[in-house]
Parts: structure tokens; C-alpha cells; sequence
């Protein structure tokens, strides 16, 4: 157990030094510290351990390799958080194997509040949008911070509705490499109340297998997470799976069974999941960790949920690959002008619609028109539509 000591700045590039060493993840990063004291001891240590064969596959990273990268995360306006500081996220130094350092802009008093993480489809529909907003602006207002991972659709609409009381951003690559890249501005604003994390590299470049990395620490930072919209091989089952395995609330909003958007979500709630309909049911269902002082490591003494695990490796998860083609979509929408992708069976306000695309109302109007035509567009009461 480490205890909760400020890092003197030698020994926070000893961490960061003994961190970057090849091959020395977490969790062998944990055991050296545990079993040396300190990451100035462990890096005197490892030259004899890799000679006498106990560390054959750890290699030496250069000392001046860590300093530029701690002067170049400084000058960024990036601090350096270590899993003994009082100002680590509570919750995420709970789980297994959680990150020895934690790289923060912007507010690190936020990552001390409690947290509830909201993700979702990134071509969600414009129903599930509306309800991530509506969702996060009420657990806001109930005192929670929202966490996400920064990607299109649900996240972005989640952390741009959480911004006035609170959002934390978890990045997939280095803070001087934002994706997806639209969303550099919007880092921007999030970081001047909230805060954006990360694990990675200050220059990282985001590669599909880190992708997992971060919906681990979507969940961890959290007391619950829930899932939105999500298909069936999505990154957000990831996130909720991972959830789970931490001892985690897990949330899911229904949707229509017509809609492989919702297949994923409708999937969880068959698996065990917790019924989302309103922020007052994730109120409700923690309210007992917060007035009790408790922490989402309690959890673990409930029941385990029988989330079934995807067949499919983390790696080959749609979605968690997309770096390789990156869009130039909107932030919160389908491809532009593609009034198709938002929406689904259920019913969606015209006005919503105009607003999720970002089009002028004649031109969502001209598209409607065009799928009426088509046999494709159903018209409702109240000015709201929806797909055959």
C-alpha cells in the first residue's frame, strides 16, 4: 500500500523516468516501487535485475528522454499527478492496476468530487443526444462530475452539457494530441473548469489498442457508468465491462429493438444492468455511497452483475480502430448534412434534429421531404419524425 505523500520533483521524473523504461507497465511499475521503496531505488536496481536475467524485457529509457518530456508537459501547462498524491482521483486509485502517473490540465480539485461516467454511440441518434444532455445537466446539477472520453456524439454532447458544474475529459493519447482533432477548441474550454487526463506520452499519437486503455479509466474515475446508446461490438460495452469488473454501477438506456444504436445498451439491461430513464435513477441508486462516506470499492460487496463478455478482442472493437481513417465530421453529429444517421425508430423532434446537424432549418426540412417521398420518414404528432 502506498501512502499518500506529495512527490518531491526528483522523485516525480524518478517516476516518470522508471515509467517510460520499455516494457514496465503498472503493474511491474507498483511491484519495483514495492519492492524498493522508491522509483530513484528501482531504476538503480534495474541494470543488475536485467543482468541477471529477472527483467530480460525491460530496457533503459534515457534520463534525458523523461526530462524533456516533464519540461514539455509543464510548459503545456500539464501537471504530473502520482498514485501516492492526495490529488489522484480517488476512485481510480482503487482499481486494478491503475496508472502510476496521471497527466492533468486544467482544475485538480475537480478530480476530487464524485463522478459518474456517460458514453455512448459516436453516430448517435438525435434522441440519445438529447438525452445525454439532459442527463448530464441533471447529475450536474445533483453535484456529480461528468467523465467521458472526449469522442464524437454522446461524449461531446455529455462533457458540452456538464461544463458549467463539472466535466473530466480522459484522453486516449497525449494532451498534445487531441483526438479526434475537432475537438482541440473544445479541450480548450473544458480544461479552463474542468480538467482533461491522460496517461499517455505529453506527444502521444492515439492508436486503436489504447482506446481500452482509456475507457478503464472512464470507468475508474467514477462511481457508475452509463451507457447510451451503444451497438453490440461498441468501445462504450467495453467501458461498461471494465465498469463492472471494478466493482462499478452499471447504467443502461433503453431504445427502440429496431435500432442497432440501442442494441448494445438493450443488451446490458437483459445482462443485469441498472434501468436508466432519468438522472433521478443514477441519483438514487448511489445516494447511499455519498451519504455514507462509502467508496465505489464498496460496490464490490454486492452481487456481481453477469455482464456476458464480447467475443471479440478489445483491439478489433469497431470504433476503437477508427483512428486509422479519421472523420471530418462535426462534433456532434452524423456525417454532415446526414440527416439519416440521427435518426432512428423512436420519434425526434424537428428542432432537435435542426440542432444536432447544424443545418439550416429549410435544408433538415428538404431532407425530411426527400425521405417522405422515399416511403422511408413517418410524421408524428408534435412536429416530430422518425425512420420506417
Amino acid at each position: 500500500m502506498i501512502s499518500l505523500t506529495p512527490l518531491s520533483p526528483a522523485e516525480r521524473l524518478n517516476w516518470l523516468h522508471l515509467l517510460r523504461c520499455d516494457n514496465i507497465g503498472p503493474r511491474t511499475f507498483l511491484y519495483l516501487i514495492s519492492r524498493f521503496g522508491s522509483a530513484g531505488a528501482a531504476l538503480k536496481a534495474l541494470p543488475e535485475l536485467i543482468r541477471a536475467g529477472k527483467m530480460v524485457s525491460v530496457r533503459l529509457t534515457p534520463r534525458d528522454e523523461a526530462q524533456r518530456e516533464l519540461a514539455e508537459a509543464e510548459a503545456f501547462g500539464v501537471k504530473i499527478v502520482g498514485l501516492n498524491e492526495p490529488t489522484y482521483p480517488p476512485a481510480l486509485r482503487e482499481i486494478d492496476s491503475p496508472p502510476p502517473l496521471l497527466f492533468v490540465r486544467g482544475n485538480l480539485e475537480i478530480l476530487q468530487r464524485p463522478m459518474v461516467s456517460l458514453v455512448g454511440s459516436r453516430n448517435a441518434s438525435a434522441a440519445g443526444l438529447l438525452f445525454a444532455e439532459r442527463l448530464a445537466r441533471g447529475l450536474g446539477e445533483a453535484g456529480y462530475v461528468i467523465a467521458s472520453g472526449l469522442a464524437r456524439g454522446i461524449d461531446a454532447r455529455a462533457h458540452r452539457a456538464a461544463l458549467p458544474n463539472g466535466t473530466v475529459a480522459v484522453l486516449a493519447g497525449g494532451h498534445n494530441r487531441i483526438y479526434p482533432s475537432e475537438h482541440v477548441k473544445f479541450a480548450e474550454e473544458i480544461a479552463q473548469s474542468g480538467a482533461l487526463i491522460s496517461e499517455m506520452p505529453h506527444n502521444w499519437e492515439p492508436r486503436g489498442r489504447d482506446f481500452p486503455r482509456r475507457n478503464r479509466i472512464v470507468a475508474g474515475v467514477a462511481y457508475g457508468t452509463v451507457v447510451i446508446e451503444a451497438a453490440m461490438r461498441s468501445g462504450s460495452l467495453i467501458t461498461a465491462r471494465l465498469a463492472n469488473e471494478q466493482g462499478r454501477q452499471v447504467f443502461a438506456v433503453p431504445g427502440s429493438p429496431l435500432d442497432p444504436r440501442a442494441e448494445g445498451a438493450n443488451n446490458l439491461l437483459r445482462e443485469g444492468a441498472s434501468l436508466c430513464l432519468s438522472a433521478v435513477d443514477v441519483i438514487e441508486a448511489l445516494a447511499p455511497l455519498r451519504a455514507n462516506g462509502l467508496t465505489p470499492r464498496d460496490l464490490l460487496a454486492r452481487p456481481a452483475q453477469s455482464f456476458a463478455e464480447n467475443d471479440e478482442p478489445w483491439l478489433d472493437a469497431p470504433g476503437e480502430a477508427e483512428i486509422a481513417a479519421p472523420s471530418s465530421r462535426p462534433p456532434d453529429t452524423g456525417a454532415p448534412g446526414d440527416i439519416v444517421s440521427l435518426l432512428g425508430p423512436s420519434p425526434t423532434a424537428i428542432d432537435e434534429l435542426i440542432r444536432a446537424s447544424g443545418l439550416a432549418a429549410p435544408q433538415v426540412q428538404m431532407q425530411l421531404l426527400d425521405l417522405e417521398l422515399s416511403g422511408r420518414l413517418v410524421r408524428h404528432s408534435n412536429g416530430q419524425v422518425s425512420l420506417l
